[in-house]
């Protein structure tokens, strides 16, 4: 894979890190219970169940990253006092010390006042806090996965990010948009918060007046210096960043600052050529699905997936899925008998 790239001369080491939680444990149902009580508030919206329901996606997000990027140096998992099984499935096999659990209380030393967290916002502006993380590094959401082999020019190259996504005017430069804006407002009605707000959000907070990238849902490289260097020269925005237990309108998206970060450094690279496949089982009809599956199979730049919610599907569009995840990507066990 990447081999139209430019190779890196020097490989420098490349780590990946999951944030991960499970809802269903109770004992972290009831840390999130009881601050919502806190706050007067019910399960809804940013602290809905989904958000933190665990179906094993991890599971794959960790299988594909040992199978096919087996150059991966450690796999940190950032989570709140829980281990995923995975951990317990690996211990003692060859891949052992290829995964590390991270606390938040490591991440947030210092600023323990702000914990216990849900808000992934906020669990992001603290990674690159991590203890021994790499310079370079490759965020996953848990429900992330790899799908074929890939390269680590396919992330950096040459001492630069590589970005995938595309340039899209902010909002209030197309008219329609302002149009839409006033009558919302004159009505009074509202509209959900999106993930593509906080990137402009974002974008705007660094200066960025015309455009904004807007990224799709696939694994993001990272720089630790590049996030280090920023909040330390901007330590108000790191507290007004991680003091939102939940998530909240006015917070910059983790993913969307790294890449405009690098974008005003011009340490950035954007390229296409692989790219994502978005499977929301919730909302897409059964045969989209099977559509969607369909040209992943076909397509040789078809790089990643992101299943998101699929808990919240019907049982035949779970099976469907979980049944071409097990054949793109495999069992974790099926890979250790071939390590063996």
């Amino acid at each position: 894979m990447g081999r139209n790239m430019p190779q890196n001369t020097d490989i420098q080491p490349i780590d990946a890190v999951i944030t991960w939680v499970d809802g269903a444990d109770p004992v972290h149902a009831a840390k999130l219970d009881n601050y919502l009580e806190s706050i007067g508030r019910k399960r809804s919206g940013s602290a809905g169940k989904a958000r933190f329901h665990n179906a094993g996606e991890i599971d794959y997000c960790v299988t594909s990253i040992l199978k096919f990027a087996p150059w991966v140096r450690t796999i940190f998992i950032v989570t709140d006092q829980q281990e995923p099984d995975v951990v317990k499935t690996l211990a003692g096999t060859v891949f052992e010390h290829k995964i590390k659990i991270i606390d938040h209380r490591e991440i947030f030393a210092g600023y323990e006042d702000h914990l216990p967290t849900f808000n992934s916002s906020s669990i992001l502006s603290m990674l690159w806090r991590i203890p021994g993380l790499a310079e370079q590094f490759i965020f996953f959401n848990d429900d992330f996965c790899l799908i074929q082999p890939v390269q680590p020019h396919d992330f950096f190259t040459d001492g630069k990010v590589v970005l995938r996504g595309k340039w899209q005017l902010l909002p209030e430069k197309k008219l329609h948009n302002v149009l839409l804006g006033w009558l919302l407002k004159r009505f009074k009605k509202t509209k959900d918060f999106s993930f593509w707000e906080g990137q402009q959000l974002t974008a705007r907070t660094l200066g960025f007046k015309k455009h904004y990238f807007r990224l799709p849902h696939v694994p993001h490289a990272w720089k630790r210096s590049t996030q280090a260097d920023y909040f330390g020269e901007n330590p108000q925005v790191l507290e007004q960043n991680i003091k939102h237990r939940l998530r909240a309108y006015e917070q910059l998206i983790g993913e969307s600052l790294a890449a405009h970060l690098e974008l005003l450094h011009d340490t950035a690279i954007i390229n296409n050529r692989l790219f994502n496949i978005q499977l929301k089982p919730r909302q897409q009809f059964y045969w989209r699905i099977r559509l969607k599956l369909w040209w992943a199979d076909r397509n040789p730049n078809a790089a990643f997936t992101c299943v998101q919610s699929i808990e919240a599907a019907t049982p035949n569009k779970q099976q469907l899925i979980f049944a071409w995840l097990d054949r793109r990507i495999g069992k974790l066990g099926d890979l250790l008998l071939q390590k063996q």
